[in-house]
C-alpha cells in the first residue's frame, strides 16, 4: 500500500513504564542523532586533511565506519517508538478489529523473540571483546568492545520499547498497530 501511514508515535498514557521507556527510547534517538552529526564533521574533517591539506588520515574512516553503525544500532527504539520502521499495513487494514489485535500480539512477541536472541548473542559478543581486550588491526587499533557495545545497548533499549509496545496495546493505551478504528 503506497502513501503515508496514519500512525502516530507510540501511546504511553499514564503509564509509568510506558513513559519510562519512551524516555530512554527518545535519549537513544538523540544519541543516534549526536552520532550521525559525529560522523558527518568527520567526514568532512577526513575530506579537509586529505584533499587540502593532502596528508593521510588515520582514524578517520574507521571512527565514522563505528559511528555510522552505532547510531544505526542505538536509533533502533526511537525509530520503534515512533514507528518509523517499514510497515505494510495492507493485512491488519483488511481484518477485523479483535483479529487485528490478536495478530499485534503475536507480531509483537515474535520480534521479542527475535530481538532477545539478538540482544544474548550482541552482549556475548561484546563480552568476548571486552574480556579479551580485542584491538582492530588498523593504525588507529581502537579497542574494539567500546563500538560493539551499541550491540548490548541498541538491542537491550529496542526489546524494552517492544515489551512496552506490547504492553500498551494488551493494556489498550495503545490501538492495535497505531492503527485507530480504522
Amino acid at each position: 500500500m503506497a502513501g503515508q501511514s496514519s500512525a502516530a508515535a507510540s501511546r504511553t498514557g499514564n503509564n509509568l513504564f510506558l513513559r519510562g521507556v519512551a524516555a530512554l527510547s527518545t535519549v537513544a534517538g538523540w544519541c543516534s542523532a549526536a552520532m550521525i552529526v559525529a560522523a558527518v564533521a568527520i567526514t568532512c574533517q577526513m575530506i579537509f586533511v586529505r584533499f587540502v591539506l593532502n596528508t593521510s588520515t588515520i582514524w578517520q574512516t574507521e571512527a565514522v565506519i563505528y559511528l555510522a553503525i552505532g547510531a544505526t544500532l542505538v536509533g533502533l527504539p526511537y525509530v520503534q517508538r515512533l514507528r518509523g520502521h517499514v510497515n505494510v499495513d495492507l493485512i491488519p487494514l483488511m481484518l477485523p478489529q479483535k483479529m487485528r489485535y490478536y495478530m499485534c500480539l503475536a507480531t509483537l512477541s515474535l520480534s521479542i523473540v527475535m530481538v532477545a536472541i539478538l540482544l544474548f548473542y550482541g552482549y556475548e559478543h561484546w563480552h568476548l571483546t571486552f574480556e579479551r581486550n580485542w584491538k582492530s588491526d588498523t593504525v588507529w587499533g581502537v579497542r574494539l568492545w567500546i563500538p560493539y557495545l551499541a550491540l548490548p545497548v541498541g538491542f537491550g533499549l529496542f526489546l524494552l520499547q517492544l515489551i512496552a509496545d506490547l504492553v500498551a496495546v494488551i493494556l489498550k493505551i495503545d490501538a492495535p498497530f497505531g492503527l485507530e478504528g480504522q
